[in-house]
């Protein structure tokens, strides 16, 4: 037999009919209308078998009449769908749903597939180039000092007396540090560029503006960009941000390793007598980039035709070359000739 629970404090003072409502009575009276029979029997005190509403307490329910007479009203923002526009800090009242949640502005749908590519880089080349580029450092060891990274004077002139240090050979900026690789910093490819400059834009109508970008769009399936003149040359016919002189296309996500896979496994293979991806082709930063001839943009299914040639910039989270070569070639890319880091 079913022990009746004490009644509470507040439910002495106040009368049971208060706490309840339409919307409790009618789900009461359908869980009511499906218990099993010979419940009563063994729960005499079910709730299962409260009686349905009368039909008063049904035709006196006003949902929008109980709504207007609450003594403060809810706030607007409480009805809108639509997060606030700008972020005005952590104690403002409303605050942006998370990126995940699907009525965020910043929400991206996806992603709707795994390439093999990425498959195969979480499972098997991230643990691989774990192995190969970690050192091991003891708990509590200081990072060692830094060299010098700036030239100086080498005073053979008066005038370099008080000047600043030079910057490194061979670049205006500093390269990266590299930072000991760990689980948390592996190298991974970031986003890929693909860049093709219109030789004929600037002198003739746009059809080849629109053919390139129809060309970019069908073999990285992303949206080409225009990209204009930066400088302003009258002997070239250059008007500076109005000429168009080329367009690209940025690849991030699943779009990425797709087009990379494709490159490895289909256009690179056709391309006879091919040595790789030159060793110098890095910016010192991690970033390497390589081109493709037009009888090699010939061979990606999509097109199938001589276009024209494409460059093809990788860009990756390593801070450096050599690491970011390993990556590649893990992938599939081959590199010749000496490799510069």
């Amino acid at each position: 037999m079913a022990i009746p629970s004490a009644p509470s404090r507040f439910s002495l003072l106040v009368p049971k009919t208060h706490f309840t409502c339409f919307r409790c009575q009618w789900s009461a009276h359908r869980r009511a209308s499906t218990a099993p029979r010979g419940i009563d029997d063994v729960v005499p005190d079910s709730s299962l078998l409260t009686p349905e509403p009368s039909l008063d307490i049904v035709q006196a329910w006003d949902p929008v009449q109980r709504s207007k007479n609450r003594r403060k009203q809810l706030p607007p923002s409480r009805y809108k769908f639509r997060p606030p526009r700008y972020y005005r800090g952590p104690l403002h009242p409303h605050q942006p749903p998370p990126v995940s949640a699907p009525n965020s502005r910043e929400f991206i749908p996806g992603p709707f597939s795994l390439p093999r590519l990425q498959q195969t880089y979480t499972s098997t080349l991230a643990p691989d180039l774990l192995s190969l580029l970690y050192t091991h450092q003891p708990p509590g060891t200081l990072p060692g000092p830094v060299g010098q990274r700036l030239r100086s004077w080498d005073d053979s002139s008066p005038y370099h007396k008080n000047r600043g240090l030079r910057p490194p050979k061979g670049r205006p900026t500093l390269p990266l540090l590299r930072r000991p690789i760990t689980f948390r910093n592996i190298p991974r490819l970031e986003k890929i560029v693909v860049h093709h400059v219109i030789r004929d834009a600037s002198k003739r109508d746009s059809s080849y503006l629109h053919v390139a970008g129809m060309v970019l769009q069908a073999i990285t399936n992303v949206r080409a960009t225009v990209s204009r003149a930066k400088h302003h040359i009258s002997n070239f016919g250059m008007v500076k941000n109005k000429t168009p002189m080329a367009v690209s296309a940025e690849l991030r996500g699943e779009d990425m390793y797709y087009f990379l896979s494709k490159v490895v496994d289909v256009v690179m293979p056709r391309i006879k007598e091919y040595k790789g991806v030159s060793g110098g082709s890095g910016d010192g930063s991690g970033n390497l980039a390589f081109g493709l001839q037009a009888s090699a943009v010939g061979t990606f299914p999509e097109v199938e035709v001589n276009y024209d040639a494409v460059d093809v910039i990788v860009c990756t989270t390593a801070t450096n070359d050599r690491d970011a070569r390993v990556l590649l070639s893990s992938m599939g890319i081959p590199f010749h000739g000496k490799h510069l880091n």
